[in-house]
């Protein structure tokens, strides 16, 4: 949660797109570690986390 209003302060503040991505990605990399270390490799927490990974590695992720 405290990663979320990381990212929500910084879109308040107007944070470059890059600083946003590079949360967002650590975001992605946290919800990695909570999936593995809950042995939750599957599911759809597991699918939802790997629709963000795609979108965040395809550059498809915009903040205006």
């Amino acid at each position: 949660m405290r990663r979320l209003e990381r990212i929500e302060a910084l879109e308040r503040e107007g944070a470059r797109p890059e600083q946003l991505l590079a949360e967002v990605g650590e975001l992605l990399r946290e919800g990695e570690a909570w999936l593995l270390s809950e042995g939750a490799d599957s599911g759809a927490a597991a699918d939802a986390l790997d629709r963000c990974r795609l979108a965040h590695d395809s550059g498809a992720l915009s903040f205006v």
